[in-house]
């Protein structure tokens, strides 16, 4: 059994496949099915391992915060990098989160934060969270400032 993430499309399956593979490191399309007059129906592709299938089904259904594709970041480096990438033609939201061209919502979360808040008092904790959630993109300097470390 494998269990993998489906995400319906109205048209750009194949577009948004090329674009977070490319994006998202150890990432690779394995498989794309056509119709007969050569448009993508379904993409199969890896996103860091994880196996996800894109289908342009129309548009019946569209993508809604509910939810979100998460990216942990080792660094402020590869936060930028992969920031940059989906909000091309996106809209940023708060908190580490956006919403890429293709209307679907990511978290791109620094692994700096959940280090800063595995031991983390109570107040300290407080104070990294409110920085998150005044920031747009996470920057890993201000949550260290916010944990006065």
């Amino acid at each position: 059994m494998q269990v993998s993430t489906f995400l319906w499309f109205d048209g750009m399956a194949e577009q948004a496949a090329d674009h977070y593979t490319r994006l998202i490191a150890d990432s690779e399309i394995l498989d794309v099915q056509r119709a007969a007059d050569g448009r993508a129906t379904t993409v199969t592709f890896e996103l860091a391992g994880q196996r996800y299938i894109a289908y342009n089904g129309g548009p019946r259904w569209a993508f809604t915060g509910a939810l979100s594709m998460y990216v942990e970041c080792a660094s402020q480096e590869e936060v930028d990098t992969v920031w940059a990438g989906l909000t091309d033609g996106g809209n940023e939201g708060p908190g580490g989160s956006l919403t890429d061209r293709f209307g679907v919502t990511w978290q791109v979360i620094p692994k700096a934060l959940s280090e800063l808040l595995e031991d983390a008092e109570p107040d300290t904790a407080e104070r990294i969270l409110r920085a998150v959630h005044g920031m747009t993109k996470i920057d890993i300097r201000g949550l260290l400032a916010a944990s006065g470390g």
